[in-house]
């Protein structure tokens, strides 16, 4: 199999300021809705766990038990082409391939996947034997269906790349042959992504998109170790074990089911695992992350990968279709004032999308990002007023604590160069699609977090008409080098083409990057058996409570 890596773990991050220096700054709400109180500032946030546990170390697996967790959203649909971030959606689907820890796809569902010319052609073997749920074969005609489904539907999150494909085949029940419009070396991670980026290895059963056409994402049925069994919107979703599972014979699942609690506020979501009300959380903010890695009572997995937390710039409004005002937005940002006020010291500073220690990225690329200088942003700030244009801005935000606190800094920060924020805040479902989405904004708050490979996330950020570029940001050359590194097979040529591309953008400042994102899981010690990545989605065959 042609790999294709992702950069390395972020090495310990260590805190940006003492204990002492937040209490002399005067520390304000944290980015997540709750202040620094005791105890909680100068702490450490590491990459610990980040791909799950270790099996050697656990003991043995105990079967039984219904593991209880509370997600940050209520999802939105099954339905792989639907875009939305279900965390139960792998538990009844399982995936084809899979991401080992390496970020290397590799056979899961599948058995196989190769090509024998550089990434034009690809054939897929299956495993004999496996069933989905509703007891029909997962077979080629099974993946070919599937697979067609992204391509039919635009707005699917796969579908850019399921639209690279010329032809499918199903040579026998068992291999796919894919003919590709043009090499394409990435492709193989496309059937092991998370859920939330179009996974083309999530198949669902033929015969549920038949019964069921456009509702298949609210009755899905799949080859996973689950099934879904009932679901009461924003309050519980309830799995149960699928007993025509493909690793059945491996005694797997060892859970008798699964229930999903949507716990959309970071306060509530956090002292339901602190408090034992659920088993695990998937934590989509700073201040969960910290108070886990400080609670001695507490397993936390958490890598932070690349992408990165970051504020859009519309670049078909002004004043940031102009870059000396992204740079001024930029260099107007005191990154160790925001960590000290908004993250308890313990922020790791983000200059570009690539991780620091990544292979992708270079000196020269972090050199060219914005360093913090007061006095040249106000130059830049003071000559595009001088040309006639407006340093009146609105900055557009979801409602949520943590958010209106971020941008309270925001505005501050921008006063001091010249610049006029006025903050705008919305619900989160009408800030998605009316504001992001609709690209109604001049400029908007973002909160990105870990990937495992860099294939298609980055594409979508930095690429012309990427599905997640909602500032429309555009350069062709960055294009071309993003759609060589996909193409080729070659690792060599895939680090230059990533480090040029990190480069130019970085030149160029599509967004304004200042923090890596911190999705992680928490769970109750007794979580035994945790697969998962660095997006938080989880394969839970494996996971099993020690009680």
């Amino acid at each position: 199999m042609s790999r294709f890596a992702r950069s390395r773990p972020l090495a310990v991050l260590t805190a940006l300021l003492s204990a002492g220096a937040l209490a002399a700054c005067g520390a304000a709400p944290g980015i997540n809705g709750a202040g620094g109180a005791p105890g909680e500032a100068g702490g450490t946030i590491r990459t610990v766990n980040p791909h799950g546990g270790d099996a050697s170390a656990e003991g043995q697996p105990k079967d039984g038990g219904t593991l209880v967790m509370g997600t940050d959203r209520e999802a939105v649909s099954f339905d792989p082409t639907t875009q939305n971030t279900n965390q139960a959606a792998l538990a009844v689907y399982d995936s084809l391939l899979k991401l080992n820890d390496a970020g290397e796809p590799e056979p899961y569902l599948a058995q196989s996947m190769e090509s024998t010319d550089d990434g034009l052609t690809w054939r897929m073997g299956l495993r004999p034997g496996v069933q989905f749920s509703d007891g029909t074969p997962l077979d080629a005609a099974a993946v070919v269906l599937n697979v067609q489904r992204h391509i039919d539907k635009t707005s699917s999150p796969g579908n850019r790349y399921a639209t690279q494909i010329a032809s499918m085949t199903a040579v026998d029940p068992q291999t796919v042959e894919f003919v590709l419009k043009a090499p394409f070396g990435a492709f193989p991670s496309v059937f092991a992504l998370n859920f939330t980026a179009g996974n083309l290895g999530a198949i669902i059963s033929p015969a549920a998109i038949q019964q069921h056409g456009d509702q298949v994402g609210n009755n899905p049925v799949g080859a996973g170790p689950f099934v879904l069994s009932d679901w009461v919107r924003d309050s519980k979703m309830t799995l149960t074990k699928n007993p025509n599972y493909w690793q059945a014979d491996k005694g797997l699942p060892h859970l008798d089911a699964l229930e999903f609690r949507p716990l959309p506020d970071t306060e509530t979501r956090y002292a339901s695992i602190e408090n034992g009300d659920v088993d695990l959380i998937f934590g989509g903010y700073h201040t969960e992350l910290l108070r886990g890695l400080q609670n001695p009572n507490l397993s936390v997995y958490y890598g932070p990968g690349n992408g990165a937390e970051y504020v859009y710039f519309n670049f078909q409004r002004a004043p940031f279709d102009d870059r000396r005002m992204r740079e001024a937005f930029v260099r107007g940002i005191d990154l160790n004032a925001l960590a000290a006020t908004q993250y308890r010291g313990e922020m790791a500073q983000a200059k570009g999308w690539f991780g620091d220690d990544s292979p992708y990225t270079t000196p020269e690329a972090t050199q060219a990002w914005p360093a913090f200088d007061v006095e040249r942003a106000k130059a830049l700030v003071a000559e595009y007023k001088a040309d006639g244009g407006s340093t009146t801005v609105s900055y557009k935000s979801t409602n949520a604590p943590n958010r209106v606190a971020f941008s309270e800094f925001l505005q501050a920060q921008m006063a001091a160069i010249g610049i006029d924020l006025q903050p705008q805040f919305f619900d989160l479902a009408q800030y998605s699609s009316s504001v992001v989405q609709s690209k109604d904004f001049q400029v908007a708050g973002w909160v990105g977090g870990p990937v495992d490979v860099p294939y298609p996330a980055i594409q979508n950020l930095l690429r012309t008409g990427g599905n997640t570029n909602y500032g429309s940001y555009s350069n062709p050359e960055v294009d071309a080098l993003l759609d060589k590194a996909a193409a080729t097979t070659d690792e060599a040529e895939r680090t230059q083409a990533y480090q040029r591309a990190q480069l130019l953008t970085n030149q160029d400042i599509p967004v304004a990057y200042y923090s890596r994102g911190y999705l992680s899981t928490i769970a109750k010690p007794e979580v035994k058996g945790v697969v998962r990545y660095l997006t938080r989605d989880q394969f839970f065959a494996t996971t099993w409570l020690d009680r």
